[in-house]
């Protein structure tokens, strides 16, 4: 979009907040670039340029904006709706890959060489991996500064600088602050709400030591009912639970493990997030923002779902509504597969008992979480025979452990769609159902479609739809590429939208 000069000049000027993380605009005049909605006199047209990323308009020279913090804005939409190798490899820097394992990690697990990928996202946003990674660690380590008293050098580490000198030099370079003076701006009294900071918000609970307190920013409008309401009603036992007005969970993370609580507000989620290693910081900021899908673009999604004048009315009465997906795509794959034909209690049921049989145990001083959901390591020598399920489910569950194990199966935030879809498939047990399950939620796609779920069909029939699979396919190819938007609307319609019994 940053091509489109006309169109970026139109939305700074009325100051669209629907298009930040879109774009980025640069002011030649006072070398500081701003997200579209600054709240600042918008500058001459003449005196603006526009950046696809962050990552770009720093390597051009250009600092970030001290009141809009543009660093701060919700994500770019196109990289959860995309699959081609440019959204992959940013949602796996968004995920900290090029922190931990360098361009060539990255380049392994896409399948492509570094040069390849480099020119691709240079060509794209103006930026390469290395680069962007270096943005991404300069909010992490603001975020540090800010909300935490950690001393400078362990701030640095934990953002992933490999010295304190690249750390203060790239925030002075980034923020035109030395990280003391970003503490210091951060620390006077009441001011106005900041992106990224959690500020004095009532709400259910307030931050405990040694906890993160962070606004999660995201574009509106956002229905959090069928959101927060989904993953409450489906929360395994110890893994899960909704206490106080939040969403909590376990976290399974590359450096450690760690609890969040997330909790809607009208213009920003309160997330609050306890670490075992600080250094995990961006990966759980990026999972809880992919579980939530804060980086959608509900404008694009319910503008084409109301051309349909059977969703119209849907969307009209509650727009905005997201898909709820997982922090670990792995972990929802057996989950899935858990929940094959049984309820939703059911599949709670059985998710529990596996939690507490080879889940790894954490303390949880706050609620009533114990366990990290078990790894496909942890579930390796599962035997069979200790699962209270039909036999041809617990060969199906086994089956999707091992191949997980193995590497056969890769179900990564980097993985490609298509192949992920195709090696689901192979697997015995696994059906359409639990295919686009999959790909909806632990894949992310947002054009999935479970055509033989028995909830959608019902739902489809009480609005006049095709209740049929295959006519039901057919009438939903006007959806795309948004039909896992339009399932959400469709359950919402049904009184138990989740306690349907799928057919595998």
């Amino acid at each position: 979009m940053h091509t489109d000069t006309e169109r970026c000049v139109r939305a700074v000027q009325s100051k669209d907040a629907r298009f930040d993380g879109w774009f980025y605009t640069a002011v030649l005049t006072t070398r500081i670039y701003c997200r579209p909605s600054c709240p600042v006199v918008p500058p001459k047209p003449e005196n603006m340029r526009f950046y696809p990323s962050a990552a770009a308009a720093q390597q051009a020279g250009f600092r970030a904006c001290k009141r809009c913090r543009p660093d701060a804005s919700p994500g770019s939409p196109e990289w959860n709706e995309r699959a081609d190798l440019v959204a992959r490899a940013m949602r796996l820097i968004a995920d900290g890959i090029v922190d931990r394992e360098g361009v060539p990690g990255l380049a392994a697990r896409l399948g492509y060489s570094t040069r390849q990928i480099e020119r691709q996202l240079l060509a794209e946003l103006g930026a390469g991996p290395l680069a962007l990674a270096r943005a991404q660690r300069a909010q992490t380590a603001r975020l540090l500064v800010e909300t935490t008293a950690l001393p400078m050098a362990e701030v640095a580490f934990a953002a992933g600088f490999a010295s304190i000198r690249t750390f203060n030099e790239t925030v002075r370079e980034v923020f035109a602050l030395a990280p003391t003076e970003l503490r210091h701006r951060a620390r006077p009294g009441p001011r106005t709400a900041t992106p990224g900071l959690r500020t004095a918000t009532p709400g259910p609970r307030t931050a405990a030591p040694g906890t993160l307190a962070l606004r999660l920013p995201f574009r509106q409008p956002l229905n959090p009912d069928n959101l927060f309401g989904h993953l409450a009603a489906t929360a395994v036992p110890g893994v899960e639970e909704w206490r106080d007005g939040a969403y909590r969970r376990t976290l399974r993370l590359p450096y450690g493990h760690g609890i969040v609580a997330l909790a809607p507000r009208p213009d920003h989620i309160d997330c609050w997030l306890s670490l075992t290693d600080l250094r995990d910081l961006a990966g759980a900021i990026a999972r809880c923002r992919r579980m939530l899908d804060l980086d959608a673009d509900p404008e694009a999604v319910d503008g084409l779902l109301r051309e349909d004048p059977r969703l119209a009315p849907l969307i009209d009465k509650a727009p905005g509504r997201r898909v709820p997906r997982t922090v670990d795509a792995d972990e929802f794959a057996l989950r899935a597969v858990l929940g094959q034909q049984v309820s939703t209690a059911a599949a709670r049921t059985h998710a529990g008992r596996l939690v507490r049989a080879h889940g790894e145990r954490v303390d949880d001083p706050g609620g009533g979480l114990s366990h990290l959901f078990p790894s496909p390591a942890a579930l390796a020598g599962l035997d069979p025979e200790s699962l209270a399920m039909p036999r041809t489910r617990r060969a199906t569950l086994t089956g999707v452990v091992a191949a997980l194990g193995s590497g056969a199966l890769q179900l990564g935030v980097g993985s490609d769609r298509d192949e992920a879809r195709a090696q689901l498939a192979t697997l015995p047990g696994i059906g359409p159902w639990t295919v686009e399950c999959i790909a909806m939620r632990g894949l992310g796609d947002p054009d999935a479609f479970t055509p033989t779920d028995l909830g959608l069909r019902r739902a489809a029939a009480g609005l006049g739809l095709p209740a049929t699979p295959a006519a039901l396919v057919r009438h939903a190819a006007r959806w795309r590429p948004w039909r896992a938007y339009a399932v959400q609307y469709l359950w919402a319609t049904d009184d138990h939208p989740i306690n349907h019994l799928p057919t595998h």
